[in-house]
């Protein structure tokens, strides 16, 4: 047997193990552990909140004015409006609500991460500044998923599992009129950009594009030029971040990622 033949019956033995090596590559992947995440909440949405009551929006993409913010879950209903940010992790999570990063420890592995809750917070800004409604019916809440573990004591807005349901519905004050719900459900409709690909890959660039510590950053308050600042005093001395140009008129800011 000639070696061109041993050649294509070894391949001819092994050629199924190469989609298998392709996927088990993938379920490792960042944007795979996220998609399951985000898939989960959906699921668990659609058996615990009531969809006459809760208007689920999923993906929501919406122009900033330093480029786009990806929304993952928005739960329009007259109890408020409900921006869900999703976390997939395994592992112990610690975490403080004013703390900039937060720490994912597996075994001796430990990973940090930025505060999901600043990460919301520019969802929560974004809509506010596409939508006619007060600041109290917008509600930042945040949901763990995957086999993790809080070790630090967490807000009742950062949640684990369904945990995110009992939070949004404890919520029982009615904030809008059913006009209001129609009137908000139409603006994030019309105010997003399409969920796809496309709009995904520009997304993508917009973040590459922030991570960029040379790239020009405008205010996602305002508009205005980002500086990057020294703190100068206290316990974060010496510690650089971005802060609006128009200060003190506009006191937004970034930490240095």
């Amino acid at each position: 047997m000639d070696s061109l033949s041993v050649l294509d019956n070894a391949l001819g033995a092994i050629w199924w193990l190469i989609p298998l090596v392709l996927i088990a590559g993938a379920l490792k992947t960042p944007w795979f552990k996220g998609l399951v995440g985000e898939s989960w909440v959906k699921v668990v949405a659609w058996f615990r909140l009531p969809s006459g009551t809760y208007h689920a929006l999923h993906n929501v993409t919406v122009r900033t004015p330093d480029g786009t913010t990806q929304i993952d879950h928005v739960f329009v209903s007259r109890f408020g409006l409900f921006v869900v940010e999703t976390k997939h992790m395994r592992g112990w999570i610690f975490g403080g609500e004013r703390q900039p990063k937060w720490t994912q420890k597996i075994y001796r592995k430990t990973v940090s991460f930025q505060n999901p809750l600043r990460q919301n917070y520019k969802h929560v800004k974004a809509l506010e500044a596409l939508l006619d409604l007060p600041e109290a019916a917008i509600h930042s809440v945040v949901v763990f998923t995957g086999d993790c573990r809080f070790k630090t004591p967490m807000p009742a807005n950062v949640t684990r599992g369904g945990g995110y349901v009992r939070h949004i519905r404890s919520f029982k004050t009615l904030v809008l009129s059913d006009a209001q719900v129609r009137d908000t459900i139409a603006a994030i409709e019309s105010g997003r950009l399409a969920p796809t690909r496309a709009t995904h890959r520009q997304h993508v660039a917009h973040l590459k594009a922030r991570a960029n510590p040379n790239a020009e950053r405008h205010c996602p308050k305002c508009g205005s030029e980002m500086v990057l600042r020294t703190v100068k005093r206290g316990t974060n001395v010496g510690k650089r971040f971005w802060g609006c140009s128009t200060f003190p008129t506009c006191r937004t800011r970034q930490d240095v990622e």
